[in-house]
């Protein structure tokens, strides 16, 4: 009786006469760890410790608790049970090893782990290869591991490695795989922190050629690496002299140092031996172990793997002072926006924002040389819904709209022939136009997914037609235009995802949303010639409201195949997905938010700690700027809005007018005309021969939305110059 007191005891519990055992209200424990483990526990453990009889192993099993049947049955029963739980536990482990290490042999995946990757590592090889040998690549980031390579590849657009860091393109890589480029490209001289002559009130421009080294201002900019959008302004307006006059740091800023000029490459370092690129050995044994040229890629269920990619060769990158002035007739610099519906305040104020900030030689005579390469601005236009099939006269009838809607016809001004151009949208002829898509887009059920929602859009004419994306009646699929909140145009926001993308790649450029300003010079950004979106907020994935792509470039092939075989998803999450799982993220760089959308981190509620200038707890702030902050817009103006951003993004919000008591385009005598059917559309009721502007009529405290499209306004009035102090002649 004692013994079987004491083995109770060291379960915890002590018989009695009624039952074996009954359970104490104080309970004892044989060790402190058990007793740690009961009191962290809420209520039963789900897994209790198991012994396996053949080897002496303590592993985890589920328990089935006091009331159970196993409880009930027999000793040998109890324990066949726990060994089928402990091969169901081990069966489960190996599933996931496998699809954590799977090959091109697991085309069975569970729907929460399906992937989007339809590249072989040959393909992704060629891709890699292809951007980096046509300069694309003039970041010092590494390949993955999961690329492949066995040797450096040779990098135009990647200065020489100093001296002693030199690596001979004949020695083998210490590894299987290599993860870096070799630099053959133009030295990189950093330019000083710009300044102006005594007494001058506006920065200067950025030097014609002017490159921005991205890497440098991730460095500073880096949210992952706490780095505050405030301190991340600081440093670009330090460094591109923005601050001119009003600086307060003391002391040297050579830190903050990140644009560049190329140099022009000496004989010597253009040498045969320098420019031979070591040849790419077949991949070995991968981290999978296994003798196969595609292990460790996860392919996407149900496809087969895509044949090698049809690529160009590779550009000839332009470097040094060949760059500085004369534009690339092959890769001009183009801006492209989208737009569908009626033209209003919000691309009127997004080009405003253009020739007030951008270098298009408007301060000069007309005829006279600008000696700088001169952007360009493409908007396109889709005059009707989103999925409609434009009528053979769309385009007279696009510009003919133009002309008589008083906030686009100021552009159509022979002033502005050269740097705004509007350009018609037609879905089925640029879909034909791309050499990935072509063959096959009629075949997909709805071109008009975003994030994998889809929006169900039936033909009315069999697929294969031209006109397979005519629609049947429908409120959203006829709505043009976001008028309202209630009333948000998706299907034009969804294609809008897919537009920038064809756009970018057939013509090359970059794209931006058209709820997005210009707030300063881009020059030193045209001179990175790699890809790059910006950073979504907090998140990990990308952002494509800004979106520079080269021309018919490699990693645009790859997306529109890729989005091919996932539903024709071309929302940034899904973009985000198809660049991660094919390990190509670092070829479209993940650019801070700070410098696009400046905003964002303190409208999610973060670093509102120490907030930037101005302080949004919203996007609405913009628009309705609250009471408390009301008196910094009129004070401060342009010059303190974001400074340091190259723009600002405003999030939709197309229903909310810039300047809500003067809701038309004020331009001065040139454009008066349009002033006054505006006006007339405005107040209906008013006397059009009796307009007097009365400052009383006006709001007391302008808006942020307020105070910039009137500073635009006012450059184009001839009353003050642009941000760089350039006066426009016209």
């Amino acid at each position: 009786m004692a013994a079987r007191y004491f083995a109770a005891f060291q379960r915890g519990t002590t018989p009695s006469r009624d039952r074996p055992f009954y359970d104490p209200h104080l309970p004892s424990y044989s060790s402190a760890v058990r007793e740690k483990m009961h009191l962290q526990s809420s209520g039963r453990q789900w897994l209790i410790p198991m012994t396996a009889s053949t080897r002496r192993i303590r592993l985890q099993s589920p328990n089935p608790g006091p009331r159970s049947r196993l409880a009930r049955v027999g000793r040998r029963r109890g324990f066949v049970c726990r060994c089928v739980a402990f091969l169901a536990v081990v069966f489960s482990i190996a599933v996931i090893v496998l699809m954590l290490l799977g090959n091109e042999e697991s085309h069975w995946t569970p729907p929460f782990r399906d992937t989007t990757l339809v590249f072989g590592r040959e393909n992704l090889q060629r891709i890699w290869r292809w951007e980096i040998e046509s300069g694309h690549y003039p970041s010092n980031g590494k390949i993955p591991e999961q690329i492949g390579f066995t040797s450096a590849i040779l990098n135009p657009a990647l200065p020489p490695a100093k001296a002693h860091t030199l690596i001979s393109p004949f020695t083998p890589p210490p590894g299987p795989v290599t993860t870096i480029t070799r630099g053959v490209g133009p030295r990189r001289a950093y330019l000083e922190s710009q300044k102006q002559s005594v007494g001058a009130a506006y920065p200067p421009r950025p030097i014609p050629g002017s490159i921005a080294d991205l890497d440098i201002i991730l460095e500073q900019c880096n949210f992952s690496e706490g780095k505050y959008v405030r301190d991340c302004l600081e440093f670009l307006r330090v460094s591109a002299g923005l601050d001119n006059g009003r600086r307060f740091r003391r002391g040297s800023v050579d830190e903050w140092k990140y644009s560049f000029m190329e140099e022009d490459r000496l004989e010597e370092e253009i040498s045969p031996r320098a420019t031979q690129a070591a040849p790419i050995l077949p991949v070995g044994p991968y981290p999978t172990g296994r003798q196969n040229s595609n292990a460790g890629l996860m392919k996407k269920r149900n496809v087969q793997w895509e044949r090698p990619l049809e690529l160009p060769p590779p550009e000839q990158p332009s470097v040094g002072s060949n760059r500085s002035t004369a534009c690339d007739p092959e890769n001009l610099r183009l801006f492209h926006m989208f737009w569908a519906g009626p033209f209003n305040e919000k691309p009127y104020v997004a080009l405003l924002s253009f020739l007030f900030t951008q270098n298009l030689g408007l301060h000069l005579e007309p005829g006279q040389e600008l000696n700088a390469c001169r952007p360009q601005i493409w908007l396109w236009i889709n005059p009707g819904p989103a999925a409609a099939v434009p009528n053979p006269s769309a385009l007279t009838d696009m510009y003919d709209a133009l002309k008589t809607n008083p906030w686009a016809a100021p552009f159509l001004h022979p002033r502005f022939k050269n740097v705004i151009k509007f350009r018609l949208w037609n879905t089925t002829e640029q879909l034909d136009s791309n050499l990935e898509l072509r063959d096959e887009w009629r075949k997909m059920d709805t071109l008009f997914n975003s994030g994998g929602v889809t929006v169900s859009v039936p033909a009315e004419n069999p697929a294969g037609s031209s006109s397979a994306i005519l629609t049947k009646t429908g409120d959203m699929v006829h709505r043009l235009g976001s008028k309202s909140e209630a009333t948000y145009d998706r299907l034009s926001v969804i294609l809008s995802d897919m537009a920038r993308f064809i756009v970018t790649h057939r013509y090359g450029g970059i794209y931006l949303d058209a709820d997005t300003i210009f707030l300063r010079d881009w020059e030193e950004l045209w001179g990175w010639k790699g890809a790059f979106a910006y950073r979504w907020s907090y998140h990990e994935d990308y952002n494509t409201a800004v979106l520079h792509l080269n021309k018919n470039s490699a990693l645009g092939s790859f997306l529109f195949r890729t989005a091919l075989k996932n539903g024709f998803d071309f929302h940034p999450v899904a973009v985000s997905k198809y660049l991660k799982e094919a390990h190509l993220e670092n070829l479209l760089l993940r650019v801070p938010d700070a410098l696009f959308d400046p905003a964002w981190l303190n409208t999610e509620g973060y670093q509102v700690e120490r907030p930037t200038y101005p302080f949004f707890a919203g996007f609405a702030d913009f628009f309705d700027t609250p009471e408390v902050q009301s008196a910094a817009p009129q004070v401060v103006g342009f010059e303190g809005f974001f400074r340091g951003a190259f723009s600002y993004h405003f999030h939709n919000f197309w229903w909310k007018p810039f300047d809500p008591a003067r809701n038309w385009p004020d331009l001065g005598p040139k454009f008066a005309g349009g002033e006054r059917a505006a006006r007339a559309a405005a107040n209906p009721h008013a006397d059009p021969d009796d307009w007097s502007d009365k400052i009383t009529d006006d709001k007391r405290d302008l808006d942020w939305a307020t105070v910039l499209k009137r500073t635009f306004e006012a450059y184009i009035r001839g009353e003050r110059p642009n941000m760089y102090g350039e006066w426009l002649r016209w």
